[in-house]
């Protein structure tokens, strides 16, 4: 891959790229009224993107809430998995989280998604609590997994 990768924040203009990542990886996807909600209506909420060149090819919610961080959602479109770029937000996300004041972030993840769950732990997540039947699609239980930011 040779292209320039980067990040910026997400707008109205984006949503339908967000759509086409997120139709592309989730059996439940987001409502288009929803990503608007996010970049429109909700203070809290911050979408980063990841472009590849010109290209949307993942995106990442974090909402911020006094010294809390969540990350609401993050994925990268199929044809950019398997080179370090999830990594690359996950890291962008925490380190925007820590400059909005955040001293601890939190996500859920299927208790299925080994991969994810792997990279989280790399950047110091732990284990929660399981939310019973969190998932929509199939009542697959979520994972809750917390990270404090202070140390890192």
């Amino acid at each position: 891959m040779n292209k320039t990768v980067s990040f910026r924040s997400m707008t109205v203009e984006d949503i339908e790229a967000v759509m086409r990542i997120e139709k592309a990886t989730f059996p439940t996807p987001w409502s288009r009224t929803a990503f608007y909600n996010e970049v429109v209506i909700n203070h809290f909420a911050t979408y980063l993107l990841l472009e590849v060149g010109e290209e949307v090819a993942g995106y990442c919610g974090v909402w911020v809430i006094i010294d809390e961080a969540h990350i609401t959602n993050i994925a990268l479109h199929p044809d950019y998995r398997g080179m370090k770029l999830g990594e690359a937000l996950l890291k962008r996300a925490i380190d925007f989280a820590k400059s909005r004041g955040a001293l601890k972030m939190t996500l859920e993840v299927r208790v299925s998604n080994t991969i994810a769950q792997n990279l989280y732990r790399k950047y110091g997540f732990e284990e929660g609590s399981i939310r019973k039947n969190y998932y929509t699609d199939n009542q697959e239980d979520a994972l809750v997994m917390w990270v404090k930011l202070d140390g890192n």
